[in-house]
């Protein structure tokens, strides 16, 4: 979209009035590059009429595979909660200290690689890069159902951490390039309520791999670990014809449908999908910034306690006195209901553009649900705390990073900032892998009132912090206080600034 601001002829700058913006917007439907607007001379109607069919093939090429494979990663580095309850601690002779261990180094790995590789997923193109690291972590998998010790199993889940580093913020620094952010947040909820998914289909799954126990020699935790792996490998193989590269290399759009792709883009004042060489200075651009480390805090609001829950779960319900697969199977109905509030949160948050309130009015329900658990003794009780836990977390995963890429411009800034926040965030899985302690059992008091504490202070107290520095920023924006930031720089100029150009408005 054209700048909010005009050099004038004095070389000042000047806010533009309403109609002198309404004439700006014809810059959208300007050449790109040499490449003639597909839509010239068609109506307002006609053009919209274009980009609805143009955002239907973006959806159906793009959101189901995806989600796919964020389902069989979640699957992947979770299912070792419903192998526990399987007899995994025993059968390796465990101690409760080392099962936490194993837990927090995938955390450690994860968290560690995390912000290196949107880098690499730019460099790599994302048809050889997702699948490269999906082949990968499918070993891995394969190879925790062939561990004889806890050393054995240490090591599997480390590389499990790196393999899968890149899947998360990789996808959804993906899609942010090929959406406008008020279309991004739906879609990021779609991919994410994947997790969701994999949480109910895994204790399903589990419940039925778990009754191959002894078949080759194998107990039942085994084949959930081995067959899991191999079905990840087929996957990957099978991802590099399903991926698709970024919008100007993309080979299922026609000429005219990247330059669409493109201009649609540079309307919402993004250039994610154009070409960007990396400098460090955009690396640095994210690391200085206080917008990353904001959403950081929040991030690992939401995300230490997804992990603790979802790590956790069959084991809280296990303990409220049901068997191993009956605990995997009441695990399945709070999922459910996570997706679900997880679609509808990223519907809202898009149609009102208030990312903000939606993670504060969410968070209170999570609060709600782990009060329960902490404060009440009654199996019927806590079953519905987990409900509310679910519902209060969940959704807020997909919100938070939705926010952060909404208010982050500039191709290699967004992937390096996202990088640090979900990488942040995941490092407080090794919180989350030692709050639930064998010891504390069946009440889990201090598991509770962490994730308490998490979802409080961090989750609502963040986002609360967040808005209102975000409000106040666009407040100065708004009033020119910002307009000599772009003083005596030409137009290149003043859009390599990114979210830091005068006329780029945060979402709130």
């Amino acid at each position: 979209m054209a700048s909010a601001l005009e050099k004038a002829d004095s070389g000042s700058f000047h806010r533009r009035s309403d109609d002198e913006k309404v004439k700006a917007d014809a810059l959208e439907y300007a050449p790109l590059d040499g490449i003639a607007d597909p839509d010239a001379g068609l109506s307002e109607e006609e053009r919209a009429a274009h980009d609805r069919t143009l955002l239907w093939k973006l959806d159906l090429k793009l959101i189901p595979w995806l989600s796919f494979l964020y389902l069989i990663s979640f699957l992947d580095r979770t299912n070792i909660g419903n192998a526990k309850i399987d007899g995994l601690q025993e059968d390796l002779g465990m101690t409760n200290g080392q099962y936490n261990a194993t837990l927090s180094i995938f955390f450690i790995s994860y968290s560690v690689f995390e912000p290196l590789t949107n880098v690499l997923l730019k460099k790599l193109r994302p048809s050889i890069f997702l699948p490269l690291i999906m082949l990968m972590w499918g070993i891995c998998m394969t190879t925790m159902g062939l561990v004889h010790n806890f050393s054995g199993l240490m090591a599997a889940r480390w590389w499990l951490g790196v393999a899968e580093a890149g899947l998360f913020p990789g996808v959804n620094y993906y899609l942010s390039c090929w959406y406008k952010r008020s279309e991004f947040g739906i879609r990021a909820a779609i991919f994410f309520s994947a997790a969701a998914i994999a949480g109910s289909f895994g204790g399903l799954l589990a419940a039925a791999i778990a009754q191959m126990d002894g078949i080759g020699g194998k107990p039942g935790w085994a084949w959930i670990f081995i067959l899991e792996g191999l079905a990840t490998i087929l996957v990957g193989v099978v991802s590099y014809w399903m991926v698709h590269d970024f919008p100007d290399e993309a080979k299922f759009l026609s000429p005219d449908d990247r330059a669409r792709v493109i201009r649609r883009l540079r309307a919402d004042q993004q250039s994610s999908a154009e070409h960007e060489s990396f400098k460090m200075t955009y690396f640095w651009s994210s690391v200085k910034d206080w917008k990353t480390w904001a959403f950081a805090v929040i991030y690992m609001g939401c995300d230490g306690s997804l992990y603790a829950f979802s790590l956790f779960l069959p084991t809280i319900i296990n303990q409220l006195g049901y068997k191993s697969t009956t605990a995997n199977l009441l695990s399945v109905p709070p999922y459910v209901a996570a997706a679900i509030m997880t679609v509808f949160i990223g519907w809202l948050a898009d149609r009102t553009r208030q990312r903000g309130l939606c993670n504060i009015g969410v968070s209170f329900l999570g609060i709600a649900g782990f009060s329960m658990l902490l404060g009440s003794s009654k199996p019927g009780v806590q079953y519905a705390g987990t409900f509310l836990g679910a519902i209060g977390i969940y959704p807020c995963i997909a919100n938070t990073i939705s926010w952060a890429s909404n208010n982050v411009e500039g191709v290699y800034k967004r992937g390096v900032t996202l990088g640090f926040v979900i990488g942040w965030g995941n490092l407080n899985g090794v919180v989350a892998s030692n709050i639930y302690r064998g010891k504390d059992k069946p009440k889990f008091t201090l598991g509770h009132a962490v994730v308490l504490a998490y979802l409080a202070t961090f989750l609502l107290g963040g986002s609360i912090v967040t808005r209102v520095m975000l409000a106040w920023e666009n407040k100065k924006r708004q009033r020119g206080d910002r307009d000599a930031w772009i003083e005596g720089k030409g137009q290149q100029e003043i859009e390599m600034l990114g979210d830091r150009r005068p006329d780029f408005i945060y979402t709130l």
